[in-house]
């Protein structure tokens, strides 16, 4: 399993995360349809067309099993577990201060 504050890397695009909280799933965790590889490490593959929707700077991405990534640097490759995309955390706004 992937730790917490794990940072990694795209082998397809720019995209780089840091390990939230982690999941088993984050096991199989993609980026623009290749897995993600640690930073530095040697990148190859092709940017499926199906995962390119791209990601968001300093945005956190969710999966259903509770994992949890935040966007250091974006790219053209959209996050997924395997085949299922994540989707962005919904943001709770701050309350109004009098």
């Amino acid at each position: 399993m992937i730790k917490n504050g794990t940072r990694l890397a795209s082998q397809v695009c720019d995209t780089q995360v840091i390990v939230v909280r982690s999941a088993d799933s984050l096991d199989d965790l993609r980026c623009g349809g290749v897995p993600m590889v640690a930073i530095g490490a040697e990148r190859s593959g092709r940017l499926d067309p199906a995962f390119a929707d791209g990601s968001v700077m300093g945005k956190r991405y969710v999966d259903d099993d509770g994992a949890e990534v935040l966007v250091t640097k974006p790219g053209a490759g959209s996050l997924s577990v395997g085949d299922t995309k994540l989707h962005l955390k919904e943001v709770k706004p701050l309350p109004a201060s009098d």
